[in-house]
């Protein structure tokens, strides 16, 4: 009896040690995995860079103004494609960001295909109250090459962060970046790393 009690906490005690070992493990591996930020691609324009302004219309014949000075509102554009399942899985995350954001944030869905295509889209996804715009040339503009890409311009018109959108969480990096005054998340992490 004597010899098993002795077994069983040299058990317990081994095992404790291990739990330990292993969650400082977890502890160092959190330290080194620095959050997913949107992935900011060989783009045309740098964070900073005044966006051109243009003035579009809606697929419902509004016009809209995309950069410029905005009255202390800042806009975000979402390009989206209607054959991309991620832009679909993420159009949920937008049209709640256009709801919850809206006392400082116009947001844009932007794409460049046949209208019917994209009046299905924002039915299926009940986008009727975000602004949808038909432009190549706006994508051109921003140096949009793979979807969703997604561009926050801040309220001088001036772009405040872009990049490759594929989650929830990168999207909400760009409203990160530019609250904290940074191209990225990844340039944050990099300046508090040489600091």
């Amino acid at each position: 009896m004597l010899t098993s009690q002795i077994l069983l906490w040299t058990a317990v005690i081994v095992e404790g040690l291990l739990i330990a070992a292993l969650a400082r493990q977890v502890g160092i591996l959190h330290e080194r995995i620095a959050p997913a930020g949107a992935l900011t691609l060989h783009q045309k324009v740098e964070v900073g860079e005044v966006a051109s302004p243009m003035t579009l219309v809606t697929i419902d014949g509004a016009p809209v103004e995309i950069g410029g000075k905005r009255d202390g509102r800042s806009q975000l554009l979402f390009f989206a494609s209607p054959d991309c399942p991620v832009c679909k899985s993420l159009l949920p995350v937008v049209r709640s960001a256009a709801s919850a954001e809206a006392d400082w944030l116009d947001v844009i869905v932007a794409g460049d295909g046949s209208k019917a295509e994209y009046l299905r889209l924002r039915e299926l996804h009940t986008l009727e109250r975000v602004p949808m715009v038909l432009s190549e040339a706006l994508g051109r503009a921003f140096g949009v090459s793979k979807l969703p890409y997604a561009v926050l311009l801040d309220e001088q018109g001036k772009v405040a962060s872009l990049g490759l959108v594929n989650s929830r969480e990168h999207l909400e990096s760009l409203f990160e970046a530019k609250e904290r005054g940074v191209a990225s998340i990844q340039d944050f992490l990099a300046r508090r790393k040489g600091a």
